[in-house]
């Protein structure tokens, strides 16, 4: 090893910064009473080969401890201890003895925590010796890796689109790939996604949305399948280690560091063929758990600062996240935690965007109390680095907060569920929808409208990765979770299903050639909408997960994208790809304001006309199960650069066929039909320019259970 030379160090930047070769290390903690740094030789080392504890006098500014190492190897890593009182009825959990990550890390080892100790470990809550080496084996404990920023970004930046011109596709980095029937050389990995790129272009998204890269141990989960007897994993990885750090695992080379390079070629790679990166982010609790919990970073740095503790007493945190404890994010200092993190990943690692998991704890106070103006949520959506970074919100918590159409702090965008659920009860058939179906269409203005949000703000989904698939969505009555070791009691009961007539696969084509037909419903119905659309990964070619509607522990096929499928239903892909494309082309679909309807001042037409079957005018009390709408793409109707088509398209969630009366077409023009869902492919959806001329035009028969778009020409 070479010579290390100690000196005092900077209280900025936070983390382990290089400038040339100096490493400058800079940690906060406002309660300790001191500081250890520890090197370690080898990802498995199982004891430092250099340690040195802070001098308060030559290495503490105010709350921030650092000190700058020069004679450090490529990649060092590194730990902390960190020594203070041991209170837990006063918050504090310090212990001298007990290595923690830097919340500042940019890169952990591929090293298990969790994997290497016994499935019913439990830390006592009145001991005062957690986590001690007695407890867990430094060996196997995870280690930070200092790692420099340099990299040939090739004039690379973000690419943020506006979002009313996207189309995000949500999937898990490694489930993209991970199985062996998607034939690329790095399965599972950045890598792998970057052989998938072709594919993406291809299906013709503009975003893809990547469920948790930030790093997190998978061997977290101890719970068992009753049927095989395997240990299930944490596979969505909703429970963070360290907030910086993409996750090692995931990289096709596993030297420590190696990761940052890996993710930073893929976003590159994605951005030269025009994809955008969102990565979904999950600040509202850590990876630390309860009072039960491990103590591996925040926790024992200033675990009163960094958490939401209960009044009553604060050996307990309170738990609004569901997974055992809150962060504190209107704190200040965490605050600037969550502001670092988010400048890191958009300058540093180019990202486009965030969606925040559980946004409404983000809005809460030090004592859980939802703030009406929160901090937090107003510096992100104000934050000028961030000004055209896409953020989005999952508008809810597990503490009962509902916030879809008022989340705080301005220009957020938040996933719709009331889009999902009245859009699925509507095409199911229940009765009482086409009102509630008409608003979704439009953009939800009773949701985004009243604030000043505009259509776009609405991220339009049908599923996403907690819950069924679109495949499964037409194919269970109810959820089969069995596998996941909780006698089928986790995951939702309300998930406006239907399986048509027999309850998983089914060898009857009618029943298979309706499920097909629905799922094209569904994918019409998103990409008509006013809002911006998100769809989840291998619905367009009907990924299943055999029911299972929490599939968060399963990190096997079960969840994995089954690339064969792209055969087996390349009708469905087709129809995805050409209905994306078609969104895509036609402004008039991507509105940056709302409908006026009515009150329309430029046109003898309103910008939307709502008919029932008969061609009249709806009455909203009686309709049912059909509803059909035309819109004018008259430029400045769609306050666009260009003039687009007007379109006609009728929805018909009966049994029954509807013989629909349709309105003129523009004068000189004529109605031309693009897509009918009760075709079989390939005239469920025709090429642009080879759209078929009605040849009656004032009338057209739409099958039950079936949509169908026309253009004017």
């Amino acid at each position: 090893m070479n010579k290390i030379n100690v000196y005092d160090g900077a209280p900025f930047p936070y983390g382990a910064s290089v400038q040339g070769n100096t490493v400058n290390f800079c940690v906060f903690s406002r309660n300790a009473t001191s500081v250890t740094l520890d090197l370690f030789a080898e990802e498995h080392s199982a004891s430092p080969y250099f340690s040195y504890t802070f001098d308060p006098a030559r290495n503490k500014t105010g709350d921030l401890w650092h000190v700058a190492l020069t004679g450090l190897p490529e990649n060092a890593l590194y730990l902390y201890r960190v020594d203070g009182p041991f209170e837990p009825s006063r918050g504090h959990r310090f212990n001298k003895n007990a290595y923690l990550i830097d919340p500042y890390a940019k890169a952990l080892t591929c090293t298990s925590l969790f994997g290497n100790l016994p499935p019913d470990f439990v830390v006592p809550m009145d001991k005062t010796d957690i986590l001690t080496g007695r407890l867990i084996d430094p060996a196997n404990f995870p280690k930070c890796v200092v790692v420099r920023d340099e990299f040939d970004w090739q004039g690379d930046r973000p690419l943020n689109y506006p979002l009313r011109k996207s189309v995000i596709y949500e999937t898990h980095l490694r489930g993209f790939t991970a199985n062996k029937s998607s034939n690329v050389q790095h399965p599972g990995t950045y890598r792998g996604l970057i052989e998938k790129i072709p594919y993406l272009k291809e299906l013709g998204v503009t975003s893809v949305e990547l469920l948790p890269i930030q790093e997190f141990d998978e061997k977290e989960n101890t719970n068992v399948n009753p049927r095989t007897g395997e240990r299930l994993e944490n596979y969505w990885g909703y429970s963070t280690m360290a907030f910086f750090a993409p996750k090692a695992s995931y990289a096709a080379d596993k030297t420590p560091g190696s990761v940052v390079t890996e993710f930073k070629e893929m976003v590159r790679e994605m951005h030269k063929a025009g994809l955008e990166v969102i990565l979904d982010i999950v600040f509202n609790h850590t990876a630390e758990g309860n009072e039960h919990g491990i103590t591996m970073s925040f926790r024992g740095f200033d675990n009163s600062i960094y958490y939401i503790l209960e009044d009553s007493s604060r050996q307990y945190y309170s738990n609004y996240s569901g997974c055992g404890n809150t962060m504190n994010c209107n704190h200040p200092v965490m605050r600037t935690f969550i502001i670092d993190c988010l400048h890191y990943w958009v300058t540093e690692m180019h990202v486009d965007g965030f969606r925040f998991d559980l946004g409404s704890i983000l809005g809460r106070d030090g004592k859980g109390r939802l703030l009406e103006n929160p901090p937090i949520l107003e510096r992100i959506a104000e934050d000028p680095l961030l000004r055209n970074t896409k953020v989005i919100a999952e508008a809810w918590d597990a503490g009962g907060a509902y916030q879809v159409g008022s989340f705080p702090g301005g220009r957020w965008a938040e996933w719709n569920d009331r889009f999902r659920d009245d859009v699925r009860k509507f095409w199911r058939g229940d009765d009482g929808m086409c009102s509630a179906f008409a608003t979704r269409l439009t953009g939800s203005s009773d949701l985004y409208l009243r604030d000043g949000r505009k259509p776009f703000h609405s991220i339009n989904y049908l599923t996403s990765h907690d819950g069924f698939t679109l495949n499964d969505l037409v194919s269970y009555n109810g959820k089969h979770n069995d596998d996941n070791g909780e006698n089928n009691h986790d995951g939702s009961d309300s998930n406006c299903s239907y399986n048509y007539g027999f309850e998983g696969p089914s060898s009857n084509p009618k029943i298979e050639e309706l499920r097909s037909r629905q799922i094209k419903n569904y994918i019409l119905t998103m990409m008509v909408s006013q809002g911006t659309p998100m769809l989840l990964g291998g619905d367009e070619f009907r990924r299943t997960q055999n029911g299972n509607n929490n599939a968060y522990c399963q990190n096997n096929e079960l969840s994995w994208l089954n690339w064969e499928n792209q055969e087996t239903y390349a009708d469905v892909l087709r129809f995805s790809k050409m209905m994306t494309a078609f969104r895509l082309r036609h402004p008039a679909f991507m509105r940056p304001e709302f409908f006026q309807g009515e009150n329309c001042p430029h046109f003898t037409l309103p910008d939307i006309t709502w008919y029932a079957e008969d061609g009249n005018a709806p009455d909203w009390e009686k309709l049912n199960h059909f509803i059909a709408f035309r819109i004018i793409g008259t430029k400045a109707a769609i306050v666009a650069d260009t003039d687009d088509a007007d379109f006609f398209i009728m929805c018909n969630a009966s049994l029954k066929d509807k013989t629909v009366r349709l309105p003129a077409a523009p004068r000189g023009k004529k109605w031309f039909r693009v897509v009918d869902t009760s075709a079989p492919s390939p005239e469920d959806i025709l090429e642009p320019g080879k759209e078929e001329q009605l040849n009656v035009q004032t009338r057209y028969v739409l099958p039950s259970r079936s949509a169908a778009l026309l253009i004017s020409r």
